[in-house]
């Protein structure tokens, strides 16, 4: 049985560490933490979901200087984790 590494690349430094194909966003009720994630994701309607509720909460203003997703880290990473297995 093979183990699927999840796509998602976590990473706390500047936006100098984002690979091609991906794109950083921050994640977070209250302290934000970064996460790089590959551009497939834009795609997908659940992803699509959690974009609209951040442009619902924040508009196009996003203080951290990338996407912020208004949801708990562990509800990212799982809906990342369900993305990877699409």
């Amino acid at each position: 049985m093979a183990i699927r590494m999840p796509r998602i690349i976590k990473k706390s430094s500047t936006s100098g560490d984002v690979p091609k194909g991906h794109f950083a966003v921050y994640v977070g009720e209250k302290q934000k933490k970064r996460f790089v994630i590959p551009i497939s994701f834009l795609s997908q309607p659940l992803f699509q979901d959690l974009l609209s509720q951040a442009e619902e909460e924040f508009g196009f203003n996003h203080p951290m200087g990338g996407v912020t997703i208004p949801c708990s880290e562990d509800v990212f990473i799982d809906l990342t984790s369900r993305l990877n297995r699409i």
